[in-house]
């Protein structure tokens, strides 16, 4: 056979633009194929969430996939996701499903088996099982339609399914010859290497080929990153398209093989991407952000200017008396290096009338953390009236380990509509920051070598009030993302009373975390959609 695979760029909700996105993708074709597929609902964008709730928006699904059917009637088969509707009861009122247009009309209707309802997706809210649906027959071959989950669950491959149907054995067992796989999988580090390695294992085993077509962008804080592929029956890859970009793959008994990305690469394109997307698909042509001299809002204005242009970005600088002069040269040199405008806006006229209004109310208290924090929501206060004014989004610059043990002000240096770097530990931003100064250097190299610091107070740095930060990373890595308590922790080797007050910080920060602005995720275990803890607890 002769595929397809469209790897395209859906906004959720857009229905227009998606059916426009996969008409023109078809046409644009010029070569004869057997069948074209698109990703996982590919008609509406994922994840569509509680837009699923609208039963005006899903009967426009299927209107504009009826007239989809009928701008595609010349061509061939195209297989297209989108929810149907469950006629049944009882059940969810919802199928997630895939369509075949052909000859003007939509002629087979197949359903996800399974659904996932770990991490970042909620299937199970909207979306009814379905059993393995019958076999797509097309000239010669037999295929077997899946949806994304559909292939993640080998009993061979996994040490616990999360399921007790297998369709691919389903489908096998039926007299399968091919199958295919309409995905909405999100980016996660070093993601695409493990898919390839369970696809294999699954073409292998069933001696089955398999053409694996996912979606690419960012959706909120969800960022996917395409690499739609192809496999032989042995489990070879025999294709691949590149990662984080729209693309159109001709499959046949070869195709094109796009490269992976390396680690810091592949991170830095995605967030470039997360970023452009979002602010894009939310409406935005503006972003602005806080300059300090420091790491975290170096790379946060890197990753905007690549996103979305220089000319696009504005960088604010707001020193206070305890701000070093290296941070506002470093600011204005990274600025220049990036071509982004800045402007400054000192803070002190707005710290002193602070201090003469609240001097009554704290008379009788001794300076402390309150009027650190009370710089830091100044200055989130003229960023805020700044994205007013200018109609530009402020992104935000707080890490990851920040934002797990509560070293952020909230309504201060939380305030923002996306936090770019929300889901990299401290440590990995100065990784990232020394690979986005590979080819020339943009941040300086005082940013990448000076102690961190909020400068909040006189000869202020970070690690006043935290551990080192190899050390918490590497105590927070273990924690957030493989649930290590405070016994295994110690166990692994960490100092007791550092482990103690470390997750003392992140229980306590839950409350901050949960008004977040949203992270564009590159990790399993984000701060986000996935991230589900209550704030009251013991």
């Amino acid at each position: 056979m002769r595929m397809a695979l469209l790897q395209l760029n859906p906004t959720v909700g857009d229905l227009t633009g998606n059916q426009t996105q996969i008409r023109e993708a078809v046409r644009g074709l010029g070569e004869s194929v057997d069948l074209v597929v698109t990703s996982e609902l590919s008609l509406v964008g994922y994840p569509p969430q509680d837009l699923l709730l609208q039963p005006s928006f899903v009967t426009r699904c299927w209107q504009h996939c009826e007239q989809l059917a009928q701008e595609l009637a010349g061509s061939p088969p195209v297989l297209v996701g989108l929810p149907t509707v469950n006629p049944h009861s009882p059940g969810r009122p919802l199928f997630n499903s895939a369509v075949l247009l052909h000859e003007g009309q939509i002629q087979q209707t197949f359903h996800k088996t399974l659904l996932p309802t770990y991490d970042v997706f909620d299937e199970d809210r909207y979306f009814e099982p379905a059993s393995p649906t019958p076999l797509l027959i097309l000239g010669q071959e037999r295929i077997g339609v899946s949806i994304c989950e559909d292939l993640w669950n080998d009993r061979d491959y996994w040490d616990r399914p999360r399921y007790h149907q297998d369709p691919v054995a389903a489908w096998a067992a039926a007299g399968a010859t091919y199958l295919v796989n309409l995905s909405a999988s999100p980016y996660s580090r070093g993601k695409q290497t493990r898919r390839e390695a369970m696809l294999g294992k699954l073409c292998h085993k069933h001696q089955l080929p398999l053409v694996y077509v996912n979606q690419v962008g960012g959706n909120d804080d969800l960022i996917f990153d395409g690499y739609s592929c192809a496999f032989d029956r042995l489990g070879r890859l025999i294709a691949r398209a590149p990662g984080f970009t729209p693309a159109v793959l001709i499959v046949d008994t070869v195709g094109t093989m796009a490269p992976l990305l390396p680690e810091l690469e592949e991170v830095g394109t995605a967030l470039v991407l997360g970023t452009r997307d979002y602010i894009r698909k939310c409406g935005f042509k503006q972003v602005l952000l806080g300059l300090s001299g420091g790491i975290d809002s170096a790379v946060t204005a890197v990753i905007a200017a690549q996103a979305l242009g220089p000319e696009h970005v504005l960088g604010v600088l707001m020193p206070s008396p305890y701000s070093s002069a290296a941070s506002v040269t470093d600011s204005l040199e990274l600025a220049q290096a990036l071509g982004i405008q800045t402007l400054t806006i000192p803070i002190q006229p707005a710290m002193n009338a602070f201090d003469q209004m609240l001097s009554g109310a704290f008379a009788d208290y001794a300076p402390d953390v309150t009027e650190e924090n009370i710089q830091s929501r100044l200055r989130g206060n003229i960023l805020m009236a700044l994205t007013n004014k200018y109609g530009a989004m402020l992104l935000t610059t707080g890490n990851k380990s920040e934002l797990a043990v509560g070293y952020c002000t909230i309504y201060g240096d939380m305030c923002g509509g996306l936090a770019v770097i929300a889901d990299l530990l401290k440590t990995q931003v100065y990784h990232l920051a020394h690979w986005l100064n590979r080819d020339r250097i943009v941040i300086p190299a005082d940013i990448l070598t000076k102690p961190p610091s909020a400068e909040l107070r006189p000869d202020q740095t970070d690690q006043d009030a935290l551990p080192p930060y190899a050390l918490l990373d590497a105590v927070l890595e273990q924690h957030l993302t493989y649930h290590a308590d405070h016994a295994e922790l110690v166990a692994q080797g960490f100092p007791a009373p550092v482990v103690a007050q470390v997750l003392r910080w992140v229980r306590n920060a839950e409350f901050k975390r949960r008004q977040a602005p949203p992270g564009l995720r590159v990790t399993e275990r984000a701060f986000g959609t996935g991230w589900r803890l209550p704030i009251a607890r013991a």
